[in-house]
């Protein structure tokens, strides 16, 4: 799976382009703020439908621009796949795939598989744990369109119950009413649970083998998921906890309370591993989602590697260079390393300044 061509008009910052970037690993320079990390997030909307950024789509809007659109030209074997952005003002986003109106964003996922890695990740380990369900939600939604679904549905259920305990303070009788929304959400919260379960077990293997080529086998890595509650335990905690529930106003458990240890030779890397340690970890939980990815779907999915190398020493450096290398990935940075120059070339480069993309060669 790659991009073909890259066609945008009015995308924050950016200036009108259309690119036809290469098969292997792109690399877009220049200085802070001109528009690098911009470029990547047109990529991730089309594949995911949201920006990696934030939550309201008119900011991806030029500033003095009204409307932005993004195309992009995805080559799988032997067919393309077109995927259409188009953002407005004040009004709804439209998503065609092939032309076809895109009415639910799990009918988007698919089309364009990503893994993004931004410095921020490197912070997957020593962040809260909304970090860690943000990383797991992320590569589950584009793997299963079920889950999207279910994560979807228990949001919602989550929603509604928790302003229902908001007015039971006001008026007791409405608690009767509230097991309509208690069975929807036990239902919901233990498909998404089994589904995150699952996929760490598997992400498990592959990142300890990732740890253990980046260590030469001196770190033992285990990623645990842990649960706020186990597997078909959610409905008598849901029970137990209603009274707390009803006095704090909010739901306290369920999978929007779920946390991941990482650990390493059996300590947890949050708290006990040094920086580089959290760093080496977070490198093998990303990279491991290349391999999942390439397991479950047998497609080789795009890299965005925003600004990464800098937070990497020369050793990480290397081998996520090698880790990539016939992949096809986006780049940025700000000056091209040596360790970069050996895979890349002149028609990969493109120098980003003031909002402009332009090829090197």
């Amino acid at each position: 799976m790659q991009i073909s061509e890259v066609s945008l008009r009015g995308f924050r910052n950016l200036e009108e382009l259309n690119i036809h970037p290469s098969a292997g690993i792109n690399v877009f320079y220049g200085k802070n703020a001109q528009g690098k990390t911009n470029f990547l997030e047109s990529l991730y909307f089309c594949a995911t439908g949201r920006s990696m950024r934030t939550k309201l789509d008119w900011q991806m809007i030029g500033f003095d621009k009204e409307e932005s659109h993004i195309r992009i030209l995805v080559q799988k074997n032997n067919r393309k796949e077109r995927i259409d952005v188009h953002l407005k003002r004040d009004t709804k986003k439209g998503i065609a795939r092939n032309g076809v109106p895109v009415k639910k964003l799990g009918d988007l996922f698919g089309t364009l598989y990503t893994v993004v890695f931004s410095p921020e990740d490197l912070a997957l380990v020593k962040e809260g744990p909304g970090e860690r369900r943000r990383f797991m939600d992320l590569e589950l939604c584009q793997l299963s369109r079920i889950y999207y679904y279910d994560l979807q549905q228990y949001y919602r259920i989550l929603k509604q119950r928790n302003n229902l305990l908001k007015e039971i303070q006001k008026k007791p009788s409405l608690q009767e009413t509230l097991f309509v929304w208690d069975d929807q959400l036990i239902d919901f919260g233990e498909r998404v649970m089994a589904a995150r379960k699952g996929f760490l077990q598997r992400l498990d293997i592959l990142a300890a083998q990732r740890l253990n080529a980046l260590t030469g086998g001196l770190d033992h890595l285990k990623i645990i998921y842990r649960p706020n509650c186990e597997l078909g335990q959610m409905a008598e905690r849901i029970k137990r906890n209603l009274q707390r529930d009803i006095y704090l106003g909010t739901t306290n458990n369920g999978p929007h309370k779920d946390d991941i240890l990482f650990s390493i030779d059996g300590k947890e890397v949050k708290i006990f591993g040094s920086q580089g340690q959290q760093r080496t970890t977070a490198l093998a939980a990303k990279l491991a989602e290349i391999d999942l990815i390439r397991e479950e779907t047998g497609e080789e999915p795009v890299l965005l590697l925003d600004d990464v190398l800098s937070e990497l020493d020369e050793r990480r450096q290397k081998y996520l260079m090698e880790s990539i290398d016939g992949l096809q990935s986006f780049l940025t940075c700000t000056g091209i390393e040596d360790v970069v120059k050996k895979y890349i070339r002149s028609e990969n480069l493109f120098y980003v300044e003031k909002g402009r993309i332009l090829p090197e060669n």
